[in-house]
């Protein structure tokens, strides 16, 4: 079976083309690198031609307002017709727990659209739901960073490590398409705050962590569980600590 993972290259897609190779399956990891371009249409009807399952884990390069809309809207556009017309039988694409409840950040605007043209294209699809990756934790210190603390949601949250998403998506690559979005999530909820002191205590960073009920993530404002799946189909087996832990020895 010929299985093509756009994105293939980064961090979620570099993990499920290892793990769909080990299957013994024809895997091809299509990227600008390599010239795939999703967003111009450039090596998608060469990359596409004999594949039956089709894994889109990209990402926009830039988290814009406008910029992420296009890049969503424009892909899609592009890829879910050259797949119909190769006849691949299967779309699984990685997007985000709490999309639906996000819509004032531009960014999760975009991932709707997305899901929205996944649904109307016509493919069998499987969509997975992903909670934040544990590697996330250093750019969201950035995010939330004001005047030399972080200010972060008061709110839950239930971080995932990305090798344990690369497994699951390698897994419904294998499946049958569900036709409908499955939730995951790793084994821990706690407060964003409790989260953002562990990265920093593993990292040796010393900045104050103040929860505020108005503080937003992405542009969007949280209730207490947004970011956590209601019901979640699989749990990753790595909790934070330990993943942390190893990450920072390995430096």
């Amino acid at each position: 079976m010929k299985i093509v993972v756009i994105g293939g290259t980064g961090l979620i897609g570099s993990q499920v083309v290892n793990q769909l190779q080990q299957t013994g399956h024809e895997v091809i990891a299509a990227s600008p690198n390599n010239g795939v371009n999703t967003l111009t249409g450039e090596g998608l009807n060469e990359v596409l031609h004999g594949a039956h399952v089709v894994v889109d884990v990209s990402n926009s390069p830039s988290f814009a307002d406008d910029a992420v809309m296009n890049f969503f809207k424009t892909s899609n556009e592009n890829l879910l017709p050259a797949e119909k017309a190769a006849g691949v039988q299967h779309h699984v694409a990685l997007s985000v727990v709490g999309t639906q409840k996000l819509q004032a950040s531009g960014y999760f605007r975009a991932k709707q659209v997305q899901e929205e043209l996944i649904k109307a294209s016509g493919i069998p699809y499987t969509i997975v739901h992903a909670t934040q990756f544990f590697e996330f934790a250093g750019g969201l210190t950035q995010m939330f960073m004001t005047n030399g603390h972080l200010i972060v949601p008061a709110a839950n949250i239930q971080p995932i490590a990305s090798k344990d998403v690369a497994s699951f998506v390698a897994e419904k690559a294998l499946a049958n398409p569900v036709n409908q979005i499955l939730k995951i999530s790793g084994p821990e909820k706690f407060e964003i705050t409790t989260w953002m002191k562990q990265y920093l205590q593993a990292t040796h960073k010393n900045y104050e962590v103040v929860a505020d009920a108005n503080a937003l993530y992405s542009g969007a404002p949280l209730t207490a569980d947004t970011l956590v799946p209601e019901k979640a189909v699989f749990m990753g087996g790595t909790r934070y600590q330990e993943w942390i832990s190893v990450a920072e020895n390995q430096r």
